[in-house]
Order: C-alpha cells, then sequence, then structure tokens
C-alpha cells in the first residue's frame, strides 16, 4: 500500500498482551492512526520466564526496540534435555523457525518484564484499558466493535490479539472451545539461591521422566530463576486448586536438587493453571479483521513458541500491509505466509508426551489433546 494510503489507515487491535503490544508497535510504524482496546483495568503477567528466538529479536532490531527488550533479558547458547535423575539426553543450540541471521541468540525473559518493555516503547495514550469486547460486526471495508463499557469502535482494519479465549475468534472465524491437554502447569520465580545448585549458566534445562517435565529457566539480569513442573492431570479446572501435595506427588523421583526447590516453595507464589490450546482455525480473516497470536493459533508451550509467533505475527502483517495494495489483498498475503508455519507448531507442540504416558492418567481414553473441553 502507498504511504499515504497506510498513513489514513485506521486500526483498532483486541488485546494489550504479547501478539497486540507487538502488532500496535508493527503497525503504528507504517505511520498508520493504530489504538489498542484491552479489558483489564491493569496489564499483568504471571511469574514465568520464556525465551525470545533469535527471529523474534531480529523483528525487535527492525523496530528499534531491541535494546529495551535486551535489557531484561539474558542471552542464551543452547538448551538440555536431561531424564529425571539428571543423566543427559541431548544438548543443542536453539533451533531456528525464521530466515533472519543478523541475531543468533536466544533471549531469556520473564514475562512481566516482556510485557512491560512492549507496553514501553508505544506511544503514550494508544493503549486503552477497561474495554472488554462484546461483539464485532464485519461490514466489509470496515469492522465495528462494541464494548462492556458502552463505546463502539470502527476501524477500516480490527486485528484480535485477545487469547485463546478470543471473542474475535469465536464471532467471526471459528466457534470451537478451546482444548484441554491433560497437563497442569505450576510456575513460579525464585532466587538463583534457592535453586540448590542447579543453575550453573543461561542455558535452559528440561528434566523429562514420569508424565512429567520440570523447566529450569535462568533469568540472570533479575538474579532469579523460573521454575515449571508441568504434569499429566485430568482436572480441565481453567485454574485448579493444586496443593504441595500434588506438586510433591508429580517431581517424585526427580534429581533431589528439584525436589529440594518443590518442597521450598511457598504455594501461594505458584500459578497453577490447566494447559490448553485450540485446533487448527481454518480462515484468519476477512476484509477488514485479521487474527494474531493465541486468537489465532494458540499452542502448547512444549516447542516455546507461542510468544515467539505472535510477535512473527506482527512483523509479518506489517510486512504484508506495505506489500500489497489494500487491505484485503495483506490480509490474505499474511494468512498464507504464516498460518503453515502455526500449522505446524500446533501439531507439533501437541506431542508433548508419549501414548504410554498419557494413558496412565487416561486409561482407554484417546490422548487429552484431541478432546475439546467447554
Amino acid at each position: 500500500m502507498q504511504t499515504s494510503d497506510l498513513k489514513n489507515l485506521k486500526i483498532a487491535i483486541v488485546g494489550a498482551g504479547y501478539a497486540g503490544a507487538a502488532s500496535a508497535k508493527a503497525l503504528s510504524l507504517l505511520g498508520a492512526d493504530v489504538d489498542v482496546y484491552e479489558q483489564a483495568g491493569q496489564i499483568r503477567e504471571v511469574g514465568a520466564g520464556i525465551g525470545l528466538r533469535p527471529s523474534s529479536m531480529n523483528r525487535f532490531r527492525e523496530w528499534g526496540i531491541f535494546d529495551a527488550i535486551a535489557k531484561v533479558s539474558s542471552p542464551s547458547d543452547y538448551f538440555e534435555i536431561l531424564s529425571a535423575t539428571g543423566d543427559p539426553i541431548m544438548k543443542d543450540t536453539w533451533p531456528e523457525i525464521d530466515d533472519f541471521a543478523e541475531e543468533t541468540k536466544t533471549h531469556l525473559i520473564h514475562r512481566g518484564d516482556f510485557i512491560e518493555a512492549l507496553l514501553g516503547v508505544l506511544p503514550e495514550g494508544m493503549v486503552h484499558l477497561g474495554h472488554k469486547l462484546e461483539s464485532i460486526q464485519d461490514k466489509g471495508d470496515t469492522s465495528v466493535l462494541t464494548f462492556a463499557n458502552g463505546r463502539t469502535v470502527e476501524a477500516d482494519l480490527v486485528v484480535g490479539a485477545d487469547g485463546i479465549k478470543s471473542v474475535v475468534r469465536q464471532n467471526l472465524f471459528s466457534d470451537k472451545p478451546p482444548v484441554f491437554s491433560g497437563e497442569h502447569a505450576y510456575r513460579a520465580v525464585i532466587s538463583v539461591d534457592d535453586a540448590h545448585g542447579t543453575v550453573v549458566d543461561d542455558n535452559l534445562r528440561m528434566y523429562i521422566g514420569r508424565g512429567t517435565k520440570i523447566y529450569l529457566l535462568p533469568l540472570r539480569h533479575r538474579v532469579q530463576v523460573s521454575f515449571d513442573v508441568t504434569t499429566l492431570c485430568p482436572d480441565s479446572s481453567w485454574s485448579p486448586a493444586a496443593t504441595k501435595d500434588d506438586l510433591m506427588a508429580a517431581v517424585e523421583g526427580f534429581d533431589e536438587r528439584l525436589v529440594s526447590i518443590a518442597r521450598d516453595l511457598d504455594m501461594s507464589a505458584v500459578n497453577v493453571r490447566a494447559v490448553y490450546d485450540i485446533d487448527s482455525v481454518d480462515t484468519w480473516h476477512s476484509d477488514s479483521v485479521a487474527l494474531v497470536g493465541d486468537a489465532a493459533h494458540s499452542m502448547l508451550h512444549h516447542q516455546g513458541q507461542g510468544a515467539n509467533s505472535a510477535i512473527l505475527d506482527a512483523g509479518r502483517l506489517a510486512d504484508a500491509l506495505r506489500e500489497a495494495d489494500s487491505v484485503k489483498e495483506a490480509l490474505a498475503l499474511y494468512q498464507a505466509t504464516r498460518k503453515p508455519m502455526t500449522d505446524e507448531l500446533q501439531r507439533i507442540s501437541r506431542q508433548g508426551w508419549t501414548e504410554d504416558e498419557i494413558n496412565a492418567v487416561f486409561p482407554g481414553q484417546k490422548p487429552a489433546a484431541q478432546q475439546p473441553q467447554d
């Protein structure tokens, strides 16, 4: 699209998480009129760490915000997978999912630091809190958003970045519910001093055994470590009431240092969630609406690609608007480029457990990742 057309483009982004904030940055650099509408009264991310891959860091460099992200993250050279008792299984450099080459390291970052840094590089007044989306009306060339506070907004392009329970997706593209994986995730951030000597460098380590995975993700810039225990459990409650006994049962038989970390945790500081994703969505866009991030392709965390995929979505959507002659053509180009990649990531992310491990919890049933949940 011509620069003048882009500058006249009114864009409304629903959601101010990773996907929404990254989209806001990328699209505002086009010169478009961008507003972000977030349902929460304040934006907070639960304590846990993630890895930002080289392709994501290169997008940040392109957008002029690399230093803001690097300041609150730690570069990592490789990841390691070990048995429950610490025997090496594999050790490898971080796999890449895009063709950018300038940056070569994955950066480990706390979720809260990441969203704060992203929102901190957006112009003041761009993000509007307290806007819970009730409905969206697709009128073809434009779309109208109606919020619970009574406000309505019409835009040339609506970007649905409203997560796994996306109202935009459910209204326009797919009413299929999220899918329970058969897992619970316990997440906490602790001091390196409380890691019982398990953190010796800046690289991710994952321990696997008995239907449980334990992730240790160093956050050197914070002198902390993200401790994540993902374990099989049939309870599909979104926020289950898990006890210390439940956690200790999950880590039984693991390296005693890991057991000690779990034993020392204050459960009031542990975030416990049932793990969900969504089935592949056939169509992400209309002529004036597009889905990004978890709204389009929420995936399980086994490949660590959720946030990275959202960032790459944002970058590719901005690229497509530059390259195409119209919003309609741009959205088709965006989906054609990104969807094959995220479909594959969704697929492989569901391969978190062996069939035997799943059958131990769901005897005689199909793997839980194939079962829709309300």
